[in-house]
């Protein structure tokens, strides 16, 4: 294989225009998750998911696509990308539109362009296992006609990710997918991880352009119609007014939905390299180290019979704390929230009183 030409014809589409309201307080309208060094490593993780590409394609072969909002914070971040690279969605339309916008971007900069599409928000902690799979995807997306996802072989029955079932009939590291199953009742979870032919669902995506374009000209003609008239105006100053009108006119659906579930040419590599979409505080409780009585501090604390606790609090300020067991502590931008562990799944519903009483410089 020529290397050099391979990663030529290699780009990267990086997804973070999302809020990630689960993360709240700490993640916010005006500083999503994304722009944080959740994991303490000394790097947002924004900076972190381009880096973990730098070596698979030239830099300037990475396109981070995000809402025009949050364009101040990706050039804050990511320093070393042109404008071009930076693609600025009006409004959110979900996975598919963004994903739409910059295949086909892409495309008219390089029609034999294989592409991978990643959120910007999610943790990998076997790297080099991660750059050995995106190769191999790469490679076997170059070569057919194939939308390859990644799916993680799953440890435990969770509710919160989408599951895809395989057939297993290939040989090699390519599966045919079966379907798509969206956040499965917990019963449901445990008897996909009891069949053994379910993977997690890792919203990584991988692809040739050419593959991925006729996908959406197959399965959403509307959407693939209004991205391909920006063809003449991608890469000029009329790129931005075009997009306004795109998205004014798009609707909101995902890549899932609105193509990897109807498409017959979908694979998935099944794959193990300590991922985890870091949605929710209890995720992150679950990857990052404990003390010894199962606390995960990220702040200046004092801790008195307390265990199992995540406590993310300003360095600033010490946080004492008494009694208090399998709790989320969290401080951000002038707002604390304590709340149990067991009930992480409230805090989308304290975001969405938060904007009901109109602190909106809250949310």
């Amino acid at each position: 294989m020529d290397m050099a030409g391979f990663a030529e014809n290699t780009f990267v589409v990086i997804m973070a225009g999302g809020i990630g309201s689960r993360f709240w307080p700490f993640s916010r309208n005006n500083h999503p998750k994304q722009f944080h060094d959740v994991l303490g490593m000394g790097e947002s993780m924004i900076q972190t998911t381009v880096r973990r590409f730098t070596g698979l394609c030239p830099i300037s072969n990475i396109y981070i696509v995000t809402n025009r909002e949050y364009a101040h914070l990706v050039r804050q971040h990511l320093p070393q990308l042109q404008d071009e690279q930076l693609l600025q969605e009006p409004i959110g339309r979900n996975t598919a539109p963004c994903i739409a916008y910059a295949c086909f971007k892409i495309a008219q900069r390089n029609p034999e362009a294989n592409i991978v599409v990643a959120p910007a928000d999610h943790v990998i902690l076997k790297e080099e296992a991660f750059t050995i799979i995106i190769r191999q995807a790469l490679e076997a997306a170059s070569k057919r006609d194939i939308l390859v996802t990644l799916g993680i072989k799953p440890t435990r029955p969770d509710t919160g990710y989408g599951y895809i079932q395989y057939l297993t009939e290939e040989h090699g590291p390519l599966q045919k997918v079966k379907n798509f199953t969206e956040k499965p009742t917990l019963e449901t979870a445990q008897s996909f991880l009891n069949s053994g032919d379910f993977v997690w669902n890792a919203g990584i995506f991988i692809w040739n352009v050419q593959t991925i374009l006729k996908a959406f000209q197959e399965n959403l003609k509307e959407l693939a119609a209004l991205f391909e008239a920006g063809s003449p105006v991608y890469y000029t100053q009329a790129e931005p007014t075009f997009i306004d009108s795109a998205y004014s006119q798009c609707q909101n659906i995902s890549i899932d939905y609105g193509i990897m579930e109807k498409a017959s040419n979908v694979y998935v590599i099944l794959c193990e390299f300590g991922w985890s979409d870091l949605g929710t505080w209890n995720s992150l409780y679950n990857l990052a180290e404990k003390n010894a009585e199962g606390n995960v501090i990220d702040g200046n604390t004092l801790l008195y019979d307390t265990q199992n606790c995540i406590i993310k609090t300003p360095q600033n300020k010490l946080v004492v704390l008494q009694g208090l067991q399998d709790y989320i502590v969290a401080e951000y931008d002038d707002v604390l929230m304590v709340c149990r562990r067991t009930d992480e799944q409230k805090v989308k519903d304290f975001v969405s009183d938060v904007k009901a009483q109109k602190e909106a410089n809250f949310a």
